[in-house]
């Protein structure tokens, strides 16, 4: 196996890793309502995610371990997409939050701070911010 190979290999692990938890956020209320079917539909496109990949991980999300990303940068585009999975439908739930906040522990963010992130996340996208301007606010809300 090429290193180009291992590299393609661990990348698309990522990604399904990433897909998957975003699927359980989705499906986390029991249903899977239109806008939340046409956010992954772009998000699987977006991440590499095959057709039969697709309906696999529909099929159980559970299957795919989520692999935090190394870079603070890389966390925060992740809890973005997980952050616009769960406003998509403009209702946030408790349950909603409940595993947001779970997501973002498994992306890395410590638990003294989580619930501040997850908060503020959520604020952000109410206010509908772009994925530069999330990272930015995420980066200096301590300022």
């Amino acid at each position: 196996m090429s290193f180009s190979d291992l590299f393609n290999s661990e990348f698309k692990a990522r990604n399904k890793g990433h897909f998957s938890a975003i699927v359980r956020v989705a499906t986390a209320d029991g249903n899977l309502s239109k806008e939340e079917k046409e956010f992954l539909d772009k998000l699987a496109l977006r991440l590499e995610i095959l057709p039969e990949e697709y309906a696999e991980i529909l099929e159980n999300p559970l299957k795919y371990p989520i692999n935090p990303p190394y870079s603070y940068a890389h966390r925060l585009e992740r809890l973005y997409d997980l952050s616009r999975m769960v406003y998509v439908d403009h209702i946030l739930g408790d349950k909603q939050k409940q595993i947001l906040t779970r997501f973002a522990l498994a992306l890395g963010f410590t638990p003294g701070n989580v619930h501040y992130i997850v908060d503020k996340a959520l604020s952000l996208l109410v206010l509908g911010v772009d994925l530069d301007t999330f990272t930015y606010e995420m980066q200096h809300m301590n300022k």
